[in-house]
């Protein structure tokens, strides 16, 4: 069994900063690209940045200069730092990886965690 489990979020001031943590845990050898999404109330999911394995980076056109992933490999961890977060930032954000390849042997595809809310407001 493999879970990832997000931390970090809370209410921000606009212009201020948050940073997003998650975590893997289970028997873990290896894990691929891990992503960060959002889903702000009554729209569709969408994707805020992902990293692969070896570092490399994607954004979203909306996110770019002010939100960076980076990921710890040896604490399976991914972050998002947030950066002069305004008001249509506000949205539960969600961890996922692409996959998981377990110690026993099995892939876990497409896992998700269970979300953080970030609610930017004055």
């Amino acid at each position: 069994q493999v879970q990832l489990v997000e931390s970090g979020g809370g209410l921000v001031q606009p212009g201020g900063s948050l940073r997003l943590s998650c975590a893997a845990s289970g028997n873990i050898f290896s894990i691929g690209p891990m992503g960060w999404f959002r889903q702000a109330p009554g729209k569709q999911r969408e994707l805020v940045a992902t990293i692969a394995a070896g570092g490399y980076t994607n954004y979203a056109d909306s996110v770019k200069g002010r939100f960076t992933i980076s990921r710890d490999n040896p604490k399976n961890t991914v972050y998002l730092q947030m950066n002069s977060l305004q008001p249509e930032d506000t949205a539960a954000y969600y961890c996922n990886a692409d996959w998981v390849f377990g110690l026993d042997n099995y892939r876990y595809l497409d896992v998700w965690g269970q979300g953080t809310l970030v609610t930017v407001s004055s």
